[in-house]
């Protein structure tokens, strides 16, 4: 057995070494007419146009060869105005599945990949998939970013259900694309297929996922002659209806404006939104924050998730900065209170990006924010004032990228905000090298930033930080070792992430994985690792940890995982105290594990659990979680989604409240419930009407007696400090519920129409030792925010404008 194990893996070594020596190419040839794209493949173009087949499997196995009742065949053509492709995927019809998603849903559904690289660079792909259901998703591509699903295009696809399995076409635009205008280019191409029931992954041109990224893989295209680039202007109008009803209290607005893109030259896109409405966005999953740190949400506005791949190099931009909470701080006297909005109205924003032939890529980025007005009212006299909470603010990114070798690339980034008037300004600029060797073996990451914020009225803090990675990444056995330095003043708040400065932490790492199946395993991983942190300035020690992971993957589909960490000794947290003074804790371990059955199934369900202790004197700590989440797929267009999670911190203890300037810490229990639902029915693939739904409860009940913090890091009771004598008692039940009920039609090519209703409970109050049923009766004593909005948003390219003119001035 182990004979045949060996010579089996000796036959995929050789196969890919042989494919690897010579990428496939397909020639394509002009069509005068157009084929129809109707999944049904009669056109006459197709019927002598070259064949792209032979699939090669790359997941979970190498090498694997499709049978003749499952081959791929492919084939392309293209005119002055798009690519086009014809698939016909051989296979029993009765196997294929089909579940209808939203777009750039994958779901339980076969699908087709088509990869086109214009600059053949193999690191920047655009990929449009076709599902078996006929729904669509897109992509860009690069080594930096993996996949990003945020990019959207306007293209046209068919798919038709065969008896001998299922045919697809696609049209694809040139405007979807970014190419120069050479006379005879050749392109990067690759073809992907899922067989969705075994998840396995074939490739047109064969990949070796041991090493190097998948660009590196692609074939060639070749045979296009006379392409030209088109003008690429394409226009979203919009407009918006909202009713917003509140604690009796209705509002409703129209809103008009427009998103643009236009190809500035044959590589660079504007992107711009004049006149910005968020509205439809979806809501943030609030939690209760105790930390130090704050609390921070996903981006969900689709103007900055779409394209923003060259912005995100160096980690300095965080775009929900822009049009966030005011910032600004208003001195208030005893009898004030404020009324200030909850977010900063954008005012327009726009994005300049794309790449030469040659590999240099070029980012600028500006948004604008309005200047926002707090009211103060003196609550003793009645008399009101203004005050300003967020100047005219203009945020301002600049990139500038060196992609080479197919693998590597040169960054240097630059971020700017400038605040009307006394407000601090910022400015940050990063170097970043991610540099692969030729046999994409080895990888190093090499980068420095630097900080400077100005305060007006005081004097500029330029801070540092530093990041250096070197790491094995090919291979079964892979480690690496990495550094992370930030000094005190480094600051990137103003337009980035940073959670906190002042370290000087080290990182090993070392994992080994399978990329072929072995006895009940399509693949498993396991790793190691260990950290140890210090302080930048004064240099001490605060904390070290070790641990390990392991997932796997069986041949029935179904993945489950372990994990294990520890923190030896004396740990020292120097944030936790909010002064800078270290919080000691000693020797915790936690441990946890999770499963997630086969999605396929019409059933399925994940499962994760999670725990923790500290082993330290006078310390009684118990920490878990469990969240259980199932799942069913009614049919190919209904699937519902119910999750709920219960996590308990008992006898932990942290930071309360602060008595004449003095931390005050409380030993408490804490428990959390959260529940949710997601659920969609998609009629076809372009009506989706879905729900979501989250309740999020949280307690947290403190001991009577409190604690103050010494020195020494140890805390002690001899201030005399209570739950009674500091002040409003640090107790809490606090309580979100949101629901979202949203319908899509998309209605023509690009256009939408979106009808979306949301409602919005929120409770904080001392409650702490209220039941479940209670605290909910309570949540819904409070003011409902009930908000229904509709949206009309249409697609516009100029080259079909001017075609219709064409056509009319000369009938």
């Amino acid at each position: 057995m182990q004979f045949r194990s060996a010579l089996t893996i000796l036959f995929v070594f050789i196969f890919l070494q042989i494919h690897a020596q010579e990428k496939k190419t397909l020639n394509i040839t002009r069509t005068e007419k157009a084929p129809k794209i109707d999944g049904v493949l009669d056109d006459d173009i197709w019927k002598n146009a070259e064949i792209a087949t032979d699939f090669i499997q790359f997941r979970p196995e190498m090498g694997v060869t499709l049978s003749q009742s499952e081959r791929t065949e492919v084939k392309m053509t293209y005119d002055d105005d798009a690519i086009y492709v014809s698939a016909y995927l051989y296979d029993n019809p009765k196997d294929i599945m089909k579940q209808l998603t939203a777009r750039d849903n994958f779901g339980q559904s076969d699908f087709f990949t088509l990869v086109l690289n214009p600059n053949n660079d193999a690191q920047n792909d655009t990929n449009f998939i076709v599902f078996s259901s006929g729904v669509q998703a897109d992509a860009i591509s690069s080594p930096s970013i993996g996949e990003d699903f945020s990019w959207n295009a306007v293209w046209d696809s068919a798919v038709k259900i065969n008896d001998d399995g299922w045919s697809l076409e696609m049209k694809i635009p040139y405007r979807t694309l970014r190419f120069d205008n050479q006379e005879t280019p050749t392109w990067g191409l690759q073809f992907h297929r899922q067989f969705r029931r075994y998840r396995s992954q074939y490739t047109w041109n064969p990949l070796d996922i041991t090493k190097g990224t998948i660009g590196l893989y692609h074939g060639e295209l070749k045979g296009l002659e006379g392409i030209k680039p088109p003008t690429r202007l394409i226009l979203y109008p919009f407009a918006t209806g909202i009713t917003n009803s509140f604690d009796g209290e209705t509002e409703t607005d129209v809103t008009f404006g427009m998103d643009v893109k236009y190809g500035l030259t044959e590589n660079f896109t504007l992107d711009a939104t004049l006149v910005p409405d968020f509205s439809q966005a979806g809501f943030d999953n609030v939690v209760l924050n105790l930390g130090p740190f704050e609390q921070t949400f996903s981006e969900q506005r689709q103007f900055f998730t779409e394209g923003v791949d060259l912005f995100s190099k160096g980690g300095l931009f965080f775009s929900r900065r822009i049009g966030s909470a005011p910032t600004g701080e208003v001195e208030l006297a005893d009898s004030e209170t404020i009324d200030s909005p909850n977010e900063v109205k954008v005012l327009n924003a726009l994005k300049i990006s794309g790449r030469t032939k040659n590999g240099w890529g070029l980012g600028i980025f500006n948004a604008i924010t309005e200047k926002t007005i707090g009211r103060i009212t003196n609550e003793d006299t009645g008399e009101t004032r203004e005050a300003v909470v967020e100047p005219f603010t203009n945020y301002n990114i600049l990139v500038v990228d060196k992609q080479f070798r197919g693998n590597s690339s040169l960054s240097l980034i630059n971020t700017n905000v400038l605040r009307e008037g006394s407000f601090r300004d910022a400015n940050v600029t990063a170097a970043r090298a991610d540099i692969v060797n030729k046999k994409n073996t080895f990888k190093f990451i090499v980068e420095g930033k630097v900080s400077q914020v100005n305060y007006q009225n005081s004097d500029t803090e330029i801070g540092s930080s530093s990041f250096f990675f070197v790491g094995k990444v090919a291979g079964n056995l892979r480690y690496s070792f990495d550094h992370r330095f930030a000094d005190t003043k480094f600051e990137i708040n103003d337009l980035g992430l940073q959670f906190r400065n002042n370290l000087n932490n080290f990182g090993v790492d070392a994992s080994y994985q399978i990329f072929e199946p072995q006895g009940n395993l399509n693949s498993y991983r396991v790793n190691v690792f260990a950290n140890y942190r210090r302080l930048a300035s004064p240099g001490v020690f605060t904390r070290f940890n070790f641990g390990g992971r392991y997932r796997a993957t069986t041949t029935k589909l179904d993945n489950y995982s372990f994990r294990l960490n520890v923190e030896p000794g004396r740990q020292f947290d120097y944030f936790e105290s909010r002064d800078g003074r270290p919080f000691i804790f000693e020797n915790f371990v936690s441990t946890g594990g999770s499963i997630s059955t086969n999605y396929n199934r019409v059933f399925a369900i994940d499962i994760r659990a999670n725990m923790g202790s500290l082993f330290e004197d006078g310390r009684d700590l118990f920490t878990y979680d469990f969240s259980i989440s199932p799942r069913v797929r009614f049919n190919d267009k209904f699937l519902m989604v119910y999750r709920i999670n219960f996590n308990h911190r008992n006898g932990d203890r942290g930071y309360a409240t602060n008595v004449d300037d003095q931390p005050v810490f409380g030993e408490r229990n804490r428990q959390i419930v959260t529940n949710s639902i997601s659920a969609n029915y998609t009629f076809n693939p372009f009506n989706v009407l879905s729900l979501t739904f989250r309740h999020y409860w949280d307690t947290v009940d403190y001991d009577y007696d409190m604690f103050t913090l010494q020195d020494n890091g140890r805390l002690t009771t001899d201030s005399g400090f209570n739950r009674e004598n500091i002040g409003d008692d640090p107790n809490i039940n606090f309580s979100t519920w949101n629901i979202d009920l949203s319908y899509s039609w998309q209605f023509a090519p690009g256009s939408f129409l979106t009808a979306l209703y949301r409602n919005q409970l929120f409770n904080f109050d001392t409650s702490s030792a209220a039941a479940y049923d209670e605290s909910l009766n309570n949540l819904f004593d409070q003011p409902i925010q009930n908000t229904f909005s509709l949206r009309l948003q249409y697609f516009i390219d100029y080259n079909n404008v001017k075609g219709l003119l064409k056509k009319k001035s000369t009938s």
